[in-house]
């Protein structure tokens, strides 16, 4: 029998996980690990490291595997630590693999080595690595998937020497790992007490809800005690339905505006997420002055920073389930019905509004939405209520061009059976726009809607809010998108003016493969962070 080499090691080790893809954009020093590739293994080639990073998080998130990435050693890890940082924020299972030169020229200081490289993804990863020896390496990526798959889950990195590939190596023993978690009796008991005593309670949904597949829990708890519920501001996911009698919106990343919000609550239950999350600074106080307020989530790093309120550890699905064995029915008077927005006339120039609601009008129920459209954000969740869980993706976290490529990993899990559709601004996507080659290249089932205001809108609506207006470097102008997707291989096409926008979309839509459908659309309509009409 063949001695077992690393190489071998860690392929049959991420076989037995579930793991059948790997993303990447290959360098010199990854060779070893990618020649005479497993035929039962896809590699899913990225033109730009930070597109694999975000590939591989959208593809976790559609398997529920953590999503592996290869990297090039020092400068390649560099051009993905954008995406990591959102993949830290959001909380996705990653294990990147990078490569790194010869051990044996480590000393010298070698061209494309990486210097410390288990310091340079951090902070915004769980567990970085180099091992020590070349027959630890098998060790060392299953201890780093371990911790990527446990909550709260993250990205984790092992830089491997290029050399270590073909070492001799034993293989990687089976080990199960039950990661779910509650906090004590005690604790969930007194939330319990709070919620069955409330006047009035409220609900505040993270992402960690949908991350845990929690979405029927949270409602059924939110019916029983008649909550009015928001979602996290500037959250990944969507918790809850959007549709739902009790829900009034997500909460603004603004101190005061939140304050505000919850304004007449006497008991506030911010579950999977952090509440205080904020873009814009204002003084005054975190929570109403007679709010108490109680959060459960499994990140202890979380619970530790959050300046106010009483802090629950569990995992989300875990936590909640007792919770409802706990809470009573009480009939309580229901929240104001949360007033919609009204129709937009369908004239040109295109309103954002207008595209945003023919999109609501005509996407599936059964799609999964991507959005990175900073410009418009607040009016695209005001106009386009997600209702299905697992339906909603976007970053959490803000660093661009996280969308496309998320988009495009996600329709990879989906097959072809879930039509992904992915509504970015012309600003974000620029940042990771060669996901498109990707995307034709594996045919993935995604329609990309590109909204093109011509400009960093959302920067220019913050400067108005801060008395900046006519802020240098905010416009961009002359791209042709429908060029740009053809030359990657995609199909794309352009929205002529208002009346062909149902035609042109329906034709998106319904694509055989990716489709680009550039949106042209009036300027200077962003608001920044203001409350909803």
């Amino acid at each position: 029998m063949d001695q077992l080499t690393v190489r071998d090691a860690v392929f049959d080790f991420l076989r037995r996980q579930g793991v059948d893809t790997v993303f990447g954009n290959p360098g010199s020093t990854e060779i070893r690990m990618l020649r005479d590739w497993p035929a039962d293994f896809t590699y899913v080639l990225a033109l730009q490291e930070s597109i694999a990073v975000a590939g591989a998080a959208g593809h976790a998130i559609g398997t529920g595997v953590a999503g592996v990435v290869q990297l090039h050693s020092a400068g390649g890890v560099g051009h993905g630590l954008g995406a990591v940082f959102n993949a830290y924020r959001d909380r996705v299972p990653l294990l990147v693999i990078a490569g790194q030169q010869t051990r044996a020229m480590l000393t010298t200081r070698p061209f494309l080595a990486a210097d410390e490289p288990a310091q340079f993804p951090r902070p915004y990863v769980k567990l970085a690595v180099q091992p020590d020896r070349a027959e630890d390496v098998p060790a060392a990526v299953a201890e780093a998937y371990r911790v990527a798959m446990t909550p709260p889950r993250g990205p984790v990195f092992v830089s491997v020497p290029e050399d270590d590939w073909d070492h001799p190596a034993a293989p990687v023993p089976d080990r199960d790992l039950h990661t779910d978690f509650t906090a004590s009796p005690a604790a969930l008991a007194e939330v319990a007490a709070a919620l069955n005593g409330a006047r009035r309670p409220a609900m505040v949904i993270g992402a960690g809800v949908d991350e845990d597949d929690a979405q029927d829990l949270a409602v059924e708890l939110a019916e029983r005690v008649t909550a009015a519920v928001w979602l996290t501001p500037l959250s990944a996911r969507s918790g809850f339905p959007e549709d739902h009698r009790l829900f009034q919106g997500f909460l603004p990343p603004v101190r005061d505006q939140i304050t505000r919000a919850l304004d007449g609550h006497d008991v506030v239950f911010a579950v999977g997420g952090p509440i205080f999350k904020y873009h814009v600074h204002t003084d005054g106080p975190m929570l109403p002055p007679d709010a108490r307020l109680f959060t459960m989530d499994c990140d202890p790093a979380q619970a530790a920073w959050a300046p106010a309120g009483t802090n629950i550890l569990s995992t989300v699905n875990t936590g909640l389930s007792v919770l409802l064995d706990l809470v009573e029915k009480r009939y309580r008077a229901s929240p104001p019905v949360r007033v919609r927005p009204g129709a937009v006339p369908r004239l040109d120039p295109i309103e954002p509004a207008l595209a945003i609601d023919t999109l609501r009008a005509l996407v599936p129920g059964e799609a999964i939405v991507v959005e990175e459209i900073p410009s418009h954000r607040e009016l695209f969740h005001a106009r386009f209520p997600i209702t299905r869980p697992g339906g909603f993706l976007t970053t959490g976290s803000g660093a661009l061009g996280w969308g496309l490529p998320l988009a495009v990993g996600r329709a990879l899990a989906a097959g072809r059976d879930e039509r992904v559709v992915c509504v970015v601004g012309d600003g974000s996507s620029m940042y990771s726009i060669q996901a498109l080659w990707t995307a034709a290249r594996h045919r993935a089932p995604v329609t990309f809607v590109v909204l093109n205001n011509r400009g960093y809108e959302a920067v220019k609506a913050l400067g108005r809010r801060l008395g900046a207006a006519d802020l240098v470097g905010t416009d961009i102008h002359q791209i042709d998108f429908v060029s740009v997707a053809q030359g990657l291989g995609c199909a794309a096409a352009r929205v002529a003016d208002a009346a062909s926008l149902t035609r042109e979309l329906n034709t998106a839509l319904a694509a055989d493969g990716p489709y680009l459908l550039e949106v042209p659309v009036a300027a200077g309509s962003a608001a920044a962070y203001q409350p909803e009409a």
